[in-house]
């Protein structure tokens, strides 16, 4: 494996991960993240029990002073990160794969769109489907309440809370670590997407930071949404089994969400979380489709049409709106004397962009583990529109159907679930005939997607704490287990110190934490752009370099003779056994790379030249062979030969001795060139190396070009 393997655009990425993989590498802790942050959580769930009082008015404090100084910003990032995705979306760098160009995605659209939104929806949509309809509609920040226009507005400031400007914060981060990880070799953690700002540095302490600050903001946004489902769920248990809502059911509740989530964290992606996320999906699209069809259908239809378009024309202004008269002039919302503007951004848009940073290593960490192979454009729109569809479509119909209930006489239920929205949302299912199945529907939908954020947020923190032999690998079931039950202990914690203001105690300190990581999210998406307008360079290289001669080592030997049409018209219908391409590679492939590689060494060049595990993932048996030089702080320059089984084609059948060849692919640091050498002769080999050797040259002038000011890469 090449000596340059830490440095992203060096790392030999044509072949597989795993084909550079030794086969008994294995995942090992990161002890400095994984002790700094283990320590962390322990002093905060311990001072939480030695101290409730003060530690309450501590957080308290500090969540105040975050809201007056830096609201501005949070509703400035993200603006901002909307843009940013909309304009990678759309430009060149959207065809670029989470991946090498030959990857393809591992799960189906369904299962990939499963786990999609149950990774980052969980049962904290169900409880402000309709609390924050009913809150907003009865108390708005900036309006009269209980009105028609109140209505309108209550559903679309709903859907701006859990909207694209999250889901945005979960796009830049999945797309930065599925891109340094599966496509330039870095290992899958939030330090990979910050090289190309602070470089070999991010393997330090630099790194070590980084990946702590994300892992302590993940379990306090995953143990502040486990509260709001174990509120929610309690109350499902008394409404179906007459269980009381206090400590002791909660209790029995984090211990079981820890027993099964454990279990379904130990039996990794492909098996517990896949499985959980599809039935989540079934039975929320069940559960979402009753209520459709059991209320004024009609109504509902039209109101989700409207919200949508309010949505839409709303969205830029409310990105930016920090209501900043009415929060200097100290005003109070409407109809609630008792809460400021000021402390309505703190419980509402500021808290929400605080949670959704606070879960955004979680979440961008396991989109990108599940979306390797797709490009960014494919990426980026399947994270930005498939849960927020299904998000418009639910709280439109649940906010719309509550809002319609207290508008019809019900008073009473709007002023119970502003009180407690668990509450609220099981009364407001109680109204329906059926009743007793919804709720149970609904708990039971609400339990899973309680379990399937305790097993994902698990193996995440596990991967986070951890030095991964690949991309693709998952930590060790010890420290899956570990975190699994050190979310269910600070959730715990929580619970037994805080007394009433547990939740509220919970959110206070997500908020906190989501700060510092908000910075290193900004910064995330710098990275991101640097590398991308590099790669974009890489491509532009390709075009202006070599013009006219293009693929000259594949026609002509080095020293000029031409092949004749019957020699490559030979070539072209060859189709190499394994055991061709395995004597190709010893007796024409290695002494061509051998022979460059003592060229470059003559010329002041460190040139390598070692052989590759296998392709397994490709279904190959043969070692390929990498030619590494260094070029010191500049980006160096790979060229491998991967010996990748294909199936030969029909036509050729009676012509070859075996239904499967062996293609000696080309692979740069981007994936596959789509060619192989099968058939060249030494000469030619060296050859194509040099061809590829001067485009890299023409990429890291146009790079340095660029650089100083005096030249821009141009679309292709």
């Amino acid at each position: 494996m090449s000596q340059h393997s830490s440095d992203p655009f060096r790392t030999p990425l044509g072949a597989p991960p795993e084909g550079h993989v030794s086969a008994d590498a294995r995942a090992v802790l990161n002890v400095p993240v994984f002790v700094g942050a283990a320590a962390l959580v322990a002093v905060v769930a311990v001072v939480s029990l030695i101290a409730p009082d003060w530690a309450y008015d501590l957080t308290s404090t500090v969540v105040t002073w975050i809201s007056s100084y830096f609201g501005w910003w949070y509703f400035a990032l993200a603006a901002v990160l909307i843009v940013f995705v909309v304009v990678v979306c759309l430009s060149k760098y959207g065809r670029y794969r989470l991946g090498p160009e030959e990857s393809r995605p591992e799960f189906n659209l369904f299962t990939w769109t499963a786990m999609l939104f149950a990774a980052g929806i969980g049962a904290d949509v169900m409880f402000y489907s309709v609390a924050e309809p009913v809150a907003q509609y009865l108390h708005p920040p900036d309006a009269q309440g209980g009105n028609p226009e109140a209505a309108r507005e209550a559903v679309t400031w709903t859907l701006f809370h859990y909207g694209i400007s999250g889901w945005a914060m979960y796009a830049v981060l999945g797309m930065a670590l599925g891109y340094f990880a599966f496509r330039h070799g870095l290992p899958l953690s939030i330090r990979s997407a910050l090289y190309p700002i602070f470089g070999r540095r991010i393997h330090g302490a630099v790194g070590d930071a980084v990946d702590l600050a994300a892992v302590i903001g993940t379990i306090f946004g995953i143990a502040t949404s486990l509260g709001i489902s174990i509120a929610l769920l309690n109350v499902g248990l008394n409404v179906m089994f007459d269980i009381p809502v206090g400590r002791g059911a909660q209790v029995g509740l984090i211990v079981a969400a820890v027993v099964l989530g454990t279990a379904s964290a130990v039996s990794g992606v492909d098996k517990g979380i896949r499985r959980l996320s599809e039935l989540n999906v079934l039975l929320s699209v069940a559960l979402m489709l009753f209520i459709l069809f059991a209320d004024n259908t009609s109504f509902l239809l039209n109101s989700l049409v409207m919200n949508l378009g309010d949505y839409a024309s709303r969205l830029p202004g409310m990105s930016l709106d920090t209501m900043a008269y009415l929060d200097a002039e100290g005003a109070t919302v409407s109809g609630d004397p008792a809460t400021t503007v000021t402390a309505w951004k703190g419980l509402w848009t500021l808290f929400f962009w605080a949670w959704w940073v606070a879960w955004s290593p979680f979440v961008g960490l396991f989109l990108a583990r599940i979306s390797r192979g797709r490009t960014i454009r494919q990426f980026l729109v399947g994270v930005m529109m498939i849960p927020f569809g299904f998000i418009l479509l639910w709280v439109s119909i649940f906010g719309n159907s509550a809002i319609r209930e207290i508008r019809g006489g019900n008073a009473e239920f709007g002023e119970l679930t502003y009180g407690d929205g668990a509450v609220g949302f099981y009364t407001f299912l109680d109204q329906y005939s059926g009743a007793g199945l919804i709720i149970a529907v609904a708990t039971l939908t609400g339990f899973l997607y309680y379990v399937t954020s305790a097993d994902s947020g698990a193996l995440v923190m596990g991967n986070f704490t951890s030095r991964l032999p690949h991309p693709m690998a998952d930590c060790t079931i010890p420290v899956r287990i570990f975190w699994s039950l050190a979310i269910g202990v600070l959730t715990l914690a929580m619970l037994v110190a805080g007394g009433e203001n547990w939740l509220t105690q919970l959110t206070n300190i997500t908020v906190i934490m989501g700060l510092p990581f908000s910075f290193v999210l900004a910064l995330v998406a710098i990275g991101l752009y640097r590398a991308l307008r590099l790669e974009g360079l890489k491509t532009e290289s390709l075009r202006v370099s070599l013009p006219g001669q293009i693929s000259v080592a594949r026609a002509h030997a080095v020293d000029g003779t031409h092949l004749s049409a019957a020699q490559r018209l030979r070539r072209t219908f060859t189709y190499p056994s394994q055991r061709d391409t395995e004597r190709f590679l010893v007796q024409v492939a290695r002494p061509a790379l051998e022979q460059v590689a003592a060229e470059f060494d003559q010329h002041g060049l460190e040139a390598t030249v070692v052989e590759c595990e296998p392709a397994t993932s490709a279904g190959s048996v043969l070692p390929g062979l990498q030619l590494t030089v260094a070029l010191g702080e500049e980006p160096a320059f790979i060229y491998h030969l991967a010996p990748i089984p294909a199936r030969a084609p029909t036509f050729a059948k009676g012509r070859v001795s075996t239904e499967r060849y062996y293609r000696t692919e080309v692979y740069l640091a981007e994936g596959t060139q789509g060619y192989s050498v099968n058939g060249y002769s030494r000469d030619q080999v060296a050859g194509d190396v040099l061809d590829q050797y001067e485009r890299h040259m023409s990429y890291l002038h146009l790079v340095h070009e660029s650089d100083t000011g005096r030249a821009e890469p141009t679309e292709t």
